[in-house]
């Protein structure tokens, strides 16, 4: 798909990734849909975009992706103003670093919310017209997590490897239809996530400097990748080396290293 011109709805838009798809897709898109929970960042942004591309039209709408009505709502709203989406950015996530034995329940059920139910039941609402138009494009933002189980991270971790395996077998289904997905899988990203994943009294963990990835790179590479219909994108060449490895590896020796992990980070 080619991403000028398109009308493209973006989550968690307000900060990090989201925010950096706003801003490189403020010069292509011809209309932009901007959700996150935080109104004011979104309205600065707005601003930020529609004052540098006069010629761009872009909404905001407030919703919290924790809480199914407010999902059903944004999507009777997109059905009220007759805005059509052709490119969907499955983009809010949350996360939690700490031992699951030890998590807040509440927390937990949020992140699940987020990162895997509202994900599909976008998706859900949204793929029909993509289907009918011939066109359209949804890109899920998993994670490099996804590819193994991560202890410190266990939830996070299961959600994104649930977000790469429903791109996978959804691309399959579309295939034909002028629809794609694809599965962005970055690494260690300098945004706010780490910050809020984190614990009360807790330290964030962010691997070392070398893997890290730009945002601005992560989200050129995204672009692209659903410019040239590629099924998933692993920004940075530390990473992609990285997750080659992990995925040719056989589990036993995996559980190994997991098992080492775990009782050093349990210390």
């Amino acid at each position: 798909m080619k991403i000028d011109n398109c009308h493209a709805l973006i989550t968690g838009a307000s900060a990090g990734i989201g925010r950096e798809f706003a801003r490189q897709l403020a010069g292509r898109a011809r209309s932009l849909i901007l959700v996150a929970r935080r109104e004011e960042r979104l309205s600065e942004l707005r601003d930020e975009l529609t004052g540098n591309h006069p010629g761009l039209t872009v909404h905001i709408h407030k919703t919290d992706l924790a809480d199914p009505s407010q999902i059903d709502e944004l999507a009777k709203w997109l059905e009220r103003e007759k805005i059509d989406v052709d490119l969907l950015i499955n983009n809010a996530g949350l996360g939690d670093l700490g031992p699951f034995g030890t998590s807040d329940p509440a927390r937990n059920e949020r992140m699940m919310l987020v990162n895997m139910v509202a994900l599909t039941s976008l998706t859900r609402r949204l793929l029909p017209q993509m289907i009918a138009k011939k066109r359209g494009a949804i890109l899920n933002v998993s994670s490099s997590a996804g590819f193994l189980p991560i202890p410190g991270f266990a939830i996070y971790a299961a959600s994104k490897a649930y977000v790469t395996s429903f791109s996978e077998s959804l691309r399959a289904e579309l295939r034909g239809t002028g629809v794609t997905v694809c599965a962005l899988c970055p690494g260690p990203v300098h945004t706010e996530f780490q910050q809020a994943a984190k614990r009360p009294g807790g330290r964030p963990e962010s691997g070392p400097e070398f893997v890290h990835v730009p945002v601005e790179q992560v989200v050129r590479d995204a672009l692209a990748a659903i410019e040239a219909g590629r099924p998933l994108v692993i920004p940075g060449s530390a990473m992609k080396l990285g997750m080659f490895l992990v995925r040719i590896t056989p589990m036993s020796i995996l559980r190994l290293f997991l098992d080492k992990s775990a009782n050093r980070n349990g210390k």
